[in-house]
């Protein structure tokens, strides 16, 4: 189902776009990249940028699992941006 991808792959969901929705999701969204993963880490700092409560999440010694191999930056980033939520 995977869209076009650096490496070359294509599936069902090629031709599905939803960026120009994102100024549409008005919830606290923590978008999280990571220097090792297949999804370029720029890209995902602008989707966050979209978002009017967006909020990005760098994880540079992390891949697809962050939050196992690069622990030290995803959890303190996560637990901020929860902690940071309206009660």
């Amino acid at each position: 189902m995977q869209g076009p991808s650096e490496l070359g792959l294509s599936g069902t969901l090629e031709e599905w776009d939803r960026t120009s929705h994102l100024s549409s999701i008005d919830v606290p969204t923590l978008v999280v990249g990571a220097t090792h993963d297949t999804m370029d880490p720029a890209h995902l700092r602008w989707m966050s940028e979209q978002l009017p409560r967006g909020r990005y999440l760098h994880c540079p010694e992390g891949s697809h699992l962050a939050q196992y191999d690069d622990a030290e930056h995803y959890f303190p980033g996560l637990i901020e941006f929860l902690t940071a939520l309206p009660r």
